[in-house]
């Protein structure tokens, strides 16, 4: 029993290792650390200071959104405290009807009502209890400069919250892949495929797919390269540029003899160290901004000798269905061992042959009810 245990922190603890190599997640942030930098790389950040706001969290951006407008409230209501102060406005009798007519500012008397004088010049408030006299040229200029302020700090934060409401990246929100890759037969070829879905009906113009294969290679000089990329290009029926994305397509890769994924077998394929990242680029249809849509796949994630089971289907009356309960089910094929099996010449025929026998398939989108599907494997985690 102890063995046992022992055996289950184990592996949980290789798991949660292997987790931590990822370089892009699933839903495709970028799990990369800087190390130590010089300070002029942080002066860079201030210089691009738009993208710095931009792309910082929204609890910072709503703290900077309440101490910009707050600030500047203190600050002016701090230099017309002391403009009423210097001429004398705080120390005069309420009586006295020649020092009232000599006043700068009606009605401020301390710092708290010079503040609420303040913030009611620059939100254009004016309840009437406090106003210019017209008598100090100061205070003319002091309006003139905390009003052009407001307005320009009124423009950079709803820019500000506008842009971000509104960036490309919750687009990608919408686009999603599968939990796993499998790889099968298809078409006559052995490929590695991938499904992605477009969750809105609105198009994604242009789309463009690729893939990049991260592992650590040791070069010819016997250097070792870290994250060494290796281009995957993926294809759909209709080519890999300008997608008709409206339902979910199936992504594939030709395993052929270019491809890195021809060096593996089925047997060999969870023992592999690399990370293959997949790519989708487009321009969304509703806004024309452009936006990238990422995830990865590690060793555990794809299936040899599996196929997705088919998502489309056509009703009775006429329409087309999509079944996203089966986007990343999948059930067992007949595959071959590896990708120099499959090029022998007289396994190819036999493999052929038996896998046009097999399997699912709906390929003239036939009435059908996904749920009837037989030998059904369970959703990968």
């Amino acid at each position: 029993m102890f063995k046992f245990i022992r055996k289950q922190i184990h592996n949980h603890l290789v798991e949660r290792k292997i987790r931590r190599t990822r370089l892009v997640t699933k839903d495709g942030h970028c799990n990369i650390k800087f190390g130590t930098t010089e300070y002029h790389s942080h002066f860079a950040f201030l210089m691009d200071f738009w993208t710095t706001f931009v792309e910082i969290r929204w609890c910072f951006v709503i703290f900077l959104f309440a101490a910009a407008f707050t600030g500047s409230w203190f600050i002016f209501g701090l230099l017309w405290y002391s403009l009423a102060k210097n001429n004398g406005d705080l120390d005069v009798l309420q009586n006295s009807s020649e020092s009232q007519r000599m006043k700068c500012i009606d009605n401020i008397n301390s710092l708290t009502t010079a503040f609420l004088y303040s913030l009611e010049t620059q939100t254009t408030i004016g309840y009437g209890g406090r106003a210019l006299t017209g008598h100090c040229p100061g205070t003319v200029a002091l309006l003139i400069i905390q009003s052009l302020m407001g307005a320009i700090i009124n423009c950079f934060m709803c820019g500000l919250i506008l842009a971000k409401i509104s960036l490309p990246k919750r687009r990608a929100k919408t686009v999603t892949y599968s939990e796993i890759a499998v790889i099968c037969l298809w078409k006559g070829s052995l490929c590695l495929q991938i499904r992605v879905a477009n969750l809105r009906k609105s198009l994604l113009i242009g789309s463009h797919i690729y893939g990049k294969l991260l592992r650590t290679t040791i070069s010819p000089e016997g250097e070792t390269i870290i994250l060494d990329q290796v281009n995957i290009d993926f294809l759909v029926d209709a080519g890999k540029d300008n997608l008709f994305f409206v339902c979910p397509l199936a992504l594939y890769h030709v395993i052929d003899k270019s491809s890195p994924f021809s060096e593996m077998a089925a047997d060999t394929l969870q023992q592999q160290d690399f990370e293959l990242v997949v790519f989708l680029d487009g321009t969304a249809e509703s806004t024309s901004s452009s936006c990238q849509v990422r995830t990865s796949y590690l060793p555990r994630e794809i299936k040899w000798g599996y196929n997705f089971l088919p998502v489309i289907s056509r009703t009775k009356g006429g329409k087309y269905c999509v079944d996203l309960s089966n986007f990343s089910k999948t059930e067992p094929v007949v595959t071959p061992h590896c990708a120099c099996c499959f090029n022998n010449k007289h396994n190819k025929e036999l493999i052929l042959h038996r896998h046009e026998c097999e399997g699912i398939d709906n390929l003239g989108f036939d009435v059908i009810d996904l749920r009837d599907a037989v030998d059904v494997t369970e959703k990968s985690d």
